[in-house]
């Protein structure tokens, strides 16, 4: 994208599910969403991180995770990095808080999955 102030929403996430967003994104020819995977947790990157995201300035920024909202990276991300946001707020994408981070059922998983993928890419 060459116009950055197009993008409306960045996606943060990290590990597998950057690929089935990046799918999505494709699928759907989504022009105003930029994805970045986070690499690196701790010492959270959050100078680096910054430079990016000022990149979209008229973006809202989420994090995307498969796991619980209660686990995972959430949340570190919501205590070490929204404080350092300079201004920005973030949002999440996930699976519901939850005891166990597997639902039991494939057919329940892939929907909560498609679910919390298209929460993440659909501006509200």
């Amino acid at each position: 994208v060459t116009d950055r102030s197009a993008i409306r929403r960045v996606v943060l996430t990290a590990g597998k599910i950057y690929y089935d967003l990046l799918a999505e994104v494709e699928k759907r020819g989504q022009n105003d969403v930029a994805l970045v995977r986070l690499e690196q947790f701790y010492p959270l990157p959050a100078d680096q991180l910054n430079a990016v995201l000022e990149q979209y300035p008229n973006a809202d920024i989420v994090w995307t995770q498969d796991e619980p909202e209660n686990q995972g990276a959430w949340p570190f991300i919501c205590l070490e990095l929204a404080r350092r946001l300079r201004g920005r707020t973030i949002s999440v994408s996930s699976r519901a808080s939850s005891a166990s981070p597997a639902t039991g059922s494939t057919k329940r998983s892939a929907q909560q999955q498609a679910e919390l993928i298209d929460r993440a890419l659909t501006l509200r």
